[in-house]
Formats: structure tokens, C-alpha cells, sequence
């Protein structure tokens, strides 16, 4: 079986990059001063993918590395004919030395060799395809080597990108069979220190394919299978062929093969008549080459020019080669196995993690009608399609892990249901972060009641409308899913059709047919559509200092209103500072809250009480929300620290955590204040902490971050609040407080560790850091997995006399042998947070007034050790706004559909 064609990427109109073309990239980024900041060189990447692209495959390839066995990011492997093409070639190497990426580069020189041996009158003789090798070929031989390589050292050098000549030292070898070949090696070794000290001093390591025996005699070695023995050394993310076809190609048809998943295909690829001699060989060595290396290891075969689009792009330039895994496909559960079967709906169900289904009704359902279970051997991806005789079939499920994403098992597996359903129905919510990568596969789609249903081979709005009506009245899907009523306004909505695409007008359903566009996807895009529908929120707890800055925030909001507030000490007063309609503060009980849940009378919560008394309320929310309806479960937050370490609660920090999570999830904790300020400090630094030796964090707040307690009534007898620390009480100075153990400080060393990995092979989708390299030598990293918490923060609070804000001062030790300048640092920060409008950098170290009364979060001041190994940088938040209020408000802002920001001022 053949690969399929990476599916067409749909685009919004004006939302596409100008392309540059890839050489007029490379040669921008190459002549840059080599003093240009890293940034701006990533920038020009985005002309040739988008912005998520070439930060997903820099984080992977960075991280590959690590300073104990630098040389693990790509095996680049330059046929002779491509030698000739020297200023292409160096190009395209400059430009991934110029992204701080350090490739093992080992060449050819087979079409030079030939013509210089036939000019000298020697006759090139070979034995099943190996070159006879005798003292005469040989010593042409290391002279065309050692001239060619130097050739390339030239060039590189002449762009500015340092490149070390490795012409012996690395691979030793045995004769191969010296009666029968001569001087021709067969490698049984591979020395790689030269290459790992020429990258750890900077400098590109550039090899010939010549060895020498235990005796000291040069021999000839194959350059493809030197690069193999090679790669098989360093266990590389990418093993790279540069030819100058840019591929492997369908004997029949010509066209290019896009991705080849040899564990699927290899059989039956083997088997085609068109497999044959070079590419036969050609294929088996690659498999065999594979299967000696983790999973996340590639082949790519590709043309020089086409290198940095290859590997920053999700579409690729040439064949991509990759182990991948065996699909099944079986019609009944004992066959793919129960218990697999219920863990995999268990873990990765929307629908069950959110309480709305069971795994056994999932189940139960299932059986209702015939259906097949399509799926990957490790069960990275598993599809349910339902399909009863002479119905259009329907996926009823599509699980996939993260990295069933990734690898892009889950294309593989939509291809096998595609292969035996000609049509095919199947839904998802309507703010799923993957929206995109169901669009571009789908025909046509239509949403309401934030879900969306897609379908591919129908290219009829009646007969959709026809099907989805039958499809309704037997209950394959949920009503939510039809369209819209004929008293929308119509839409003017592309169409596509086997004769072309049209528009129209006519329709008042909501129904949308997909045009398709040139490009080609490896992975998930992301797309998330936001709401304006009016909805309703209480709040209890509205007496505190935050509870205030809430309703102030909400009176501004453009979709939410404010419909209850609860106070016991306030009951019956009017609330204060709400001008869209008057209120009354009650007393609410936890009977009239599960009752206003059932009847669906606010759609979301906010609690914003003390420490440890909210349960009873979630509870009795809870108990209201059952038996409604998937997506009419109010959604809460809540400001105390009650649920910040609970699994079934998502923690609401958007910049660092999966914004999908938040959009998906009714129930938030929303982060203390100190500890979003210390999250935000650290995280763009994790991959380079020192987990032995902790950062520090020094914060200090302003009093309302103590909080209030009752003060004397007013003339109308109306109960105030007074701070439980006052500016007289610290008689002008400052007072630290609880020196260790505050809550604050677990709470941001047991989320950022979620951000850790012991194995950087698995990047995540959702959050610009998340998979990252933390060895520190196996004693070490024992010791960290038995810590639980592989970072443990150390933080020490201080109150001081102003009312609010927090400005943090992060002392961050790095781990041995990363040096960084402020520079660096300053560029991490910008990467980290670029994008993010509630990120504000400042050329100074912030002071209180770039806090109090702001929203978001800022940062400045980075300052680095003479050393380069300890990393000062300070930054802050108004602990009222983004350290409660406007936080919670970004929070209900995803889950409640809107866009994040809605009804928070953000600085200019």
C-alpha cells in the first residue's frame, strides 16, 4: 500500500504569509550579520512555513541536543552530484547553523572520483555495485575526498557558518572481502568524539566516507552505508539523503512519495513490479537502518534547496520515511481487546473526562449497530465508525494521543476509513483546537450549539440536509448538530463540486462546503471560533478585594452578564460599581445553588470564597448538573486554592497550559497570584534550570494580597471591609511571611514539572514549552523522579505598603554546561511569549507602577552572572487582576466560547 498524499492544508483568505522562495530564505538568512539575533532569523522561516510550524520543529530539534551528546539532532548525508551544486548546498547548511541547529554532514564524491580515474586512464570496475578498490583508486580516491571536502569547508566558511574538516579518526573498519573488492572497508566502529567536539566549539563537522582498519590502512567505504553505521551512533531525529531528484517516485505514475510508514507499507511497497533494483536496495537499507533507531527517527530524501522546508514545515519537500506503525481495523471489541479498548475511552474521551458519558455507555452505544474499530498497534489513535446496511456510516470517535498527532498516525488512520467509506459523517466541538485539520478533510460542515458536523462525498446541500434528518430521527447523532433555523440570515458560502466551485446564496442552514487549497499537512492545525452569545454568571463571594475587581471587569464585558452575587454578611444590600442592572446581594445556600444549576438559570460560576469552604457549593453544582445535557453543565472557576492540585480540575494559566483544556473544561482553579508571576518567570527558562540546585523567587505584594476582614458598618449601617494589613502596620517598610512552605510555592513547582519530561522525543501541540530534556546524569535523574516534583521552587513572600501589585525577582541557577547572555535570555522571553497580548516586555526592571492597576504580565531587568551560568530576571502582576480577576474572567472568556480578552482593557 502506498502512502498517501499529504492532505491539501486549508487557509484562510488574507491570513496567508507572503511566501518567499526557499532560496531567496536561505540567502536572506545566511548573509545576516552573524551577530544577528536568533529571532529575527526565525522570523524570515515563517515565509516559507507558518509561525507554529517553525517553532514546533525548533523546539524538537533544540531539545535533541544535549550539551553530554550534542550530535544528536540530523545525519546529513551529500551525494557526489550534489557536491556540485556548492553554493546551494552551503546555503542550506549555513542556514541551520545560523538557527543554532549543528548537523553531522558526511559526503560523497562517486561522480568526481569516476571522471578524474577515467581522465587518468583507469577503468571504473564494480562487483555487485561495489567499486573495486585498488592502491591506484584509493590514493585518487582520498585526493578527491580531501579536495571536495575542503570545498565545502570553503564555502560554508566564506557564509560565515564554522566547519571543521573530519577526513579519518572516525570510522574503523575491516576489509570487506579483500580478495574480491580490494581496499574496501566494511565499518565495525565509530568514534563519535571528533564530531562531538567540533560542534561543542562551535563548528559544523564535515566527514568523508573513508575509514581505516585496526592497522592503519585507509579503505573505501560506501558513503550511504557510512552514514548509516553513523546514524546508527548517534541515533539522530533526522537522517537526511540530499540527491538531486528531491525523492523517491511511483514507477507508474512518476509522481513523488510523500511519506512512507514502513511498518504499514514495506510488504506491500516491496512487492510492487515498479520496486526494483536502486530503490528496492535503496528501501531495505533505510528499513533496516530504522528499525536499529528510536521511533522518532526519520529518513528524508530530499534536494539541497528543499532542506530547511523539509524540516520546518509540516508539508516537507521531498520523502519522508518513518517506521511508523501496523493499522488494524476489526468489527467487535473481543477482537481489538476490552480492557485496551475501555482505557483508551477512559483517558482520552472528551465526553467522559467532562462526565457527560460513560465508558460503558460508550460501549453500550456501539453495539447498537455494526461498526469497525480502525487503529494503530500502540493504540495511538483509535476511530469508531458506525455504519448499519444502506446508511452513510458515521465516526462516532476519534481518539488520539499526543503523539498519535505528531507522527501523523491519526492521517493514516482517517486514510483507512477512507479507503473503505466512500462517504462518512462525523462531528467534533465546535472550539476543538485540531478545527482545522478536520476541515481540510471534510467536504463540507456546519455548526451549531458549539458542535460542528463534518462530511466528506456529498456534494448536495439537500442530500445532506436528507441524511442528516434520517441520521437525527434514528438517534446516530445529537440534534445539536442540525442546522440552523430558516430564520438565520443566509450566508454567501463557497461551494465545491466535481465541475468546479460556485456560490451561492440560498441557503438559510448554515451549511458550508469546503474549497479546498493547494499545501499538505504532517499534523493538526489549530483554528478556534469565537462566540457572542449573551450568557449569565454568578458570583459567590462578591465582598473581597478580588470579588470587587471581578464585577468591575464584568460591567465591560460585552457578552457576559452578571445575574447573581452572594454575601452573607451583605445580603439585601445593592451591589456597588455594577451598572448594567441593579442587584442584590443574597445569601445564597448550597440548596438554591443546585436548584439555579438544574434549571439552567446561569451558565457559569465564579467562587470566589476563602480557603476550604467551596466544596460545599462545587458539590451542590455538581449535583444540579446531573442528567443535563453535554455543553449545558455550568462552567466554574474558582479563585482559592481548593482545587489547583486536583486532577479533575483544569488549572487556568492560558499562556503556559493548554488553552484547548481550558475551552473544553468546566470546571477551572484559577492560579494564585504569586504563583502565576513565578510561573511566568520561570517557564521560558525550564529547559536550562539546574534541578539540583532550585531557582529562588523573591515576591513582594502589595497589602490587598493579604486580604480583608470585617470592619465597622457604614452611616447606613452597611458592613465594610478593612485590610488585614494595613500601611501603618508596617510603619512604611515591608514584612516577609511564611519563609517556607507557602502554598504558593508547591503550587508552581508541581505545574511546572508538568511541563518536564524525562524524554524530549514528544513535543506538545498546546503549549510553546512542554516536552523538555531534564537529565542531569542517571543518579541524578533517579533522584528526580523519586522528588515527585522534578522542580521544587524556592519562594519567599513579603508584604509591603503599597495596595496592589507583585514584582517578582526569579534567581535561576543553570544546569552545567549552558552558559547563556542576557541577550539569549531576553530572546527565550520573546519566543516564549511572542504572540501573547497579555505579555508585556520592558527595556528596565519593571517597578510597581508597570503593575499595580495593569493587566497581564510583564518582565525586564534580565541581567546574567559573569559566570553565564545564573539568570536574574524580574516580573509582575496586579495581584487582583492577573493574579485574580482578569484571570478568571480570561478563563470563563475560553470556556464560555468568547474570545479570551473580552472585557479586559489591555494596555496599549
Amino acid at each position: 500500500m502506498l502512502a498517501v498524499r499529504r492532505a491539501a492544508q486549508r487557509t484562510s483568505v488574507g491570513l496567508v504569509p507572503r511566501r518567499l522562495p526557499i532560496r531567496q530564505v536561505a540567502r536572506l538568512l545566511t548573509t545576516t550579520s552573524a551577530q544577528t539575533d536568533r529571532e529575527t532569523i526565525t522570523r524570515l522561516l515563517y515565509s516559507i512555513g507558518t509561525k507554529r510550524e517553525v517553532e514546533r520543529y525548533l523546539r524538537i530539534f533544540s531539545a535533541s541536543s544535549h550539551p553530554s551528546q550534542p550530535a544528536k539532532f540530523a545525519v546529513i548525508k551529500i551525494g557526489g552530484a550534489v557536491l556540485d551544486q556548492i553554493d546551494e548546498l552551503a546555503l542550506s547548511l549555513s542556514f541551520l547553523y545560523r538557527v543554532g541547529l549543528y548537523p553531522v554532514v558526511l559526503h560523497g564524491a562517486g561522480p568526481q572520483l569516476n571522471e578524474i580515474i577515467e581522465a587518468e586512464g583507469v577503468t571504473p570496475d564494480y562487483i555487485d555495485g561495489i567499486r573495486i578498490t585498488d592502491a591506484r583508486t584509493l590514493a585518487i580516491a582520498r585526493r578527491v575526498f580531501m579536495e571536495e571536502n575542503l570545498k565545502l569547508v570553503a564555502a560554508l566558511e566564506k557564509l560565515g557558518t564554522r566547519a571543521r574538516p573530519i577526513t579519518s579518526g572516525v570510522f574503523t573498519a575491516d576489509y570487506l572481502d579483500k580478495d574480491k573488492y580490494g581496499l574496501v572497508g566494511k565499518i565495525t566502529r565509530v568514534d563519535k568524539r571528533p564530531l562531538e567536539a567540533s560542534i561543542r566549539a562551535g563548528a559544523l563537522p564535515i566527514l568523508t566516507s573513508l575509514a581505516e582498519s585496526t592497522e592503519g590502512q585507509i579503505l573505501n567505504v560506501n558513503a550511504d552505508i557510512a552514514a548509516g553505521e553513523l546514524a546508527k551512533e548517534l541515533e539522530p531525529l533526522k537522517i537526511v539523503y540530499l540527491n538531486d531528484k528531491g525523492g523517491l517516485f511511483h514507477g507508474v505514475t512518476g509522481e513523488k512519495l510523500d511519506v512512507i510508514n514502513l511498518d504499514e507499507e514495506y510488504t506491500g511497497l516491496m512487492k510492487e513490479p515498479w520496486v526494483k533494483y536502486g530503490t528496492k536496495l535503496k528501501l531495505r537499507e533505510i528499513k533496516e537502518l530504522l528499525d536499529h533507531l528510536p521511533r522518532s527517527s526519520s529518513v528524508a530524501i530530499i534536494r539541497a534547496d528543499s532542506l530547511q522546508k523539509e524540516l520546518f514545515t509540516d508539508s516537507g519537500a521531498g520523502t519522508l520515511i518513518r517506521r511508523g506503525y501496523k493499522l488494524f481495523k476489526h468489527n467487535s471489541i473481543e477482537a481489538v481487546g476490552p480492557d485496551r479498548i475501555r482505557q483508551v475511552i477512559h483517558d482520552r474521551d472528551p465526553e467522559v473526562q467532562q462526565g457527560t458519558q460513560s465508558v460503558s455507555g460508550v460501549l453500550s452505544d456501539l453495539k447498537k449497530t455494526p461498526y469497525t474499530i480502525y487503529g494503530d498497534e500502540p493504540f495511538d489513535v483509535v476511530a469508531i465508525v458506525s455504519h448499519p446496511p444502506g446508511e452513510v456510516p458515521v465516526m462516532t470517535k476519534l481518539l488520539a494521543s499526543r503523539n498519535g498527532i505528531l507522527n501523523s498516525v491519526v492521517d493514516n488512520v482517517f486514510n483507512s476509513i477512507k479507503k473503505d467509506h466512500r462517504k462518512l459523517f462525523w462531528t467534533a466541538p465546535a472550539d476543538d483546537e485540531n478545527r482545522s485539520w478536520h476541515f481540510e478533510r471534510a467536504d463540507g460542515s456546519f455548526t451549531r450549539a458549539g458542535k460542528s458536523l463534518f462530511w466528506y462525498g456529498i456534494n448536495d446541500v439537500h442530500e445532506v440536509e436528507r441524511i442528516v434528518n434520517e441520521m437525527e430521527a434514528k438517534g446516530r447523532i445529537e440534534r445539536a448538530y442540525l442546522p440552523v433555523a430558516p430564520s438565520t440570515p443566509p450566508h454567501r458560502l463557497a461551494a465545491s463540486s466535481a465541475s468546479g466551485v460556485r456560490s451561492y446564496s440560498t441557503l438559510a442552514r448554515g451549511i458550508q462546503f469546503h474549497k479546498k487549497v493547494p499545501g499538505g499537512s504532517r499534523g493538526y492545525a489549530t483554528a478556534v471560533e469565537t462566540s457572542t452569545e449573551p450568557k449569565k454568571v454568578a458570583l459567590i463571594g462578591a465582598r473581597g478585594y478580588t470579588g470587587q475587581a471581578l464585577v468591575n471587569l464584568l460591567d465591560n464585558h460585552p457578552h457576559l452578564s452578571l445575574t447573581h452575587v452572594s454575601s452573607r454578611q451583605l445580603a439585601g444590600y445593592s451591589l456597588q460599581g455594577y451598572t448594567k442592572s441593579p442587584i442584590t446581594y443574597q445569601n445564597l445556600s448550597t440548596a438554591e445553588v443546585e436548584e439555579m444549576e438544574k434549571s439552567g438559570a446561569v451558565d457559569a460560576w465564579v467562587m470566589a470564597l476563602p480557603n476550604g469552604v467551596c466544596k460545599p457549593f462545587v458539590d451542590a453544582i455538581d449535583r444540579g448538573a446531573e442528567g443535563k445535557a453535554a455543553g449545558k453543565k455550568g462552567v466554574i472557576v474558582d479563585l482559592s486554592a481548593d482545587y489547583r492540585f486536583e486532577k479533575e480540575w483544569t488549572y487556568g494559566l492560558p499562556e503556559l497550559y493548554s488553552r484547548a483544556d481550558i475551552r473544553a473544561s468546566s470546571r477551572i482553579s484559577n492560579p494564585g497570584c504569586y504563583a502565576t508571576s513565578v510561573q511566568m518567570l520561570l517557564a521560558p527558562l525550564l529547559p536550562y534550570i539546574d534541578l539540583r540546585a532550585p531557582p529562588t523567587v523573591f515576591g513582594i505584594s502589595g497589602y490587598s494580597g493579604a486580604g480583608t476582614v470585617a470592619g465597622q458598618n457604614d452611616p447606613d449601617g452597611r458592613p465594610t471591609t478593612t485590610p488585614k494589613v494595613t500601611p501603618s502596620s508596617l510603619n512604611g517598610g515591608v514584612r516577609p511571611y511564611s519563609l517556607t512552605d507557602h502554598i504558593h510555592e508547591r503550587e508552581a513547582s508541581v505545574h511546572l514539572s508538568s511541563l518536564l519530561t524525562l524524554s524530549p522525543s514528544e513535543p506538545s501541540s498546546a503549549a510553546p514549552i512542554s516536552k523538555l530534556d531534564v537529565e542531569t546524569g542517571p543518579a541524578a535523574e533517579d533522584a528526580l523522579i523519586r522528588s515527585g516534583n522534578p522542580l521544587k521552587v524556592s519562594f519567599i513572600p513579603v508584604v509591603a505598603p503599597w495596595f496592589s501589585g507583585i514584582i517578582s525577582t526569579a534567581n535561576i541557577p543553570l544546569k552545567d554546561g549552558v552558559k547563556l547572555t542576557a541577550s539569549d535570555v531576553r530572546g527565550l522571553f520573546e519566543k516564549k511569549y511572542e504572540g501573547e497580548r497579555g505579555v508585556r516586555a520592558l527595556g528596565k526592571v519593571p517597578d510597581i507602577t508597570d503593575v499595580m492597576n495593569q493587566q497581564g504580565f510583564v518582565w525586564g531587568g534580565v541581567q546574567v552572572h559573569s559566570s553565564g551560568h545564573r539568570v536574574v530576571v524580574v516580573g509582575g502582576v496586579d495581584n487582583l487582576l492577573k493574579g485574580a480577576a482578569s484571570q478568571c474572567l480570561q478563563n470563563l472568556n475560553l470556556a464560555l466560547g468568547y474570545d479570551e480578552f473580552a472585557g479586559i482593557p489591555l494596555p496599549q
